[in-house]
């Protein structure tokens, strides 16, 4: 069944808002505060998981904390739009670690990517790995001042 098939209702919803907020809670603790059995909470889980729902439970690290407290923002421009010079450049570009999101764009812009780097001298290594990768007609950057949100959660609707 593809995830897009699957139905969630509102006792799905509890339990991923809890997942979405901290994914190391205890099944016990789950089922307490969605007011269902343990096994209950684990079958509705594994359900979700299979669909594709729950894609991955995943630790949130601190980019500052380990050295990498700047984001960065590129927007990137192309004249080249074929399936050949695509294939090359997500390939390149979802090599380099510090890419963290990587979208391709409808407007002016056709690529935009966010890095996480540790410093002006970190950023231009990554973009001469950039500008190296695909033949570009622009690139743009642009230096996160503050982060003022920032959330993995998923906004949950029935």
């Amino acid at each position: 069944m593809k995830p897009s098939d699957q139905k969630i209702d509102e006792a799905d919803i509890k339990l991923l808002s809890i997942l979405q907020t901290d994914a190391a809670v205890s099944l016990e603790e789950l089922a307490t505060r969605t007011a269902m059995s343990a096994n209950t909470a684990w079958r509705r889980i594994r359900r979700m998981e299979e669909a594709g729902i729950i894609a991955k439970r995943v630790a949130l690290i601190d980019p500052e904390t380990v050295g990498l407290g700047m984001t960065v923002f590129v927007a990137i421009k192309t004249s080249d739009h074929s399936d050949e010079w695509l294939e090359n450049f997500a390939r390149s570009v979802s090599s380099i670690p510090e890419v963290v999101e990587f979208y391709r764009m409808s407007g002016d812009t056709d690529y935009l990517l966010k890095l996480l780097v540790a410093s002006i001298a970190d950023y231009d290594r990554v973009y001469k790995k950039l500008i190296r990768s695909a033949k570009l007609s622009d690139v743009s950057s642009s230096f996160a001042m503050e982060t003022i949100k920032f959330t993995t959660a998923v906004p949950l609707r029935i």
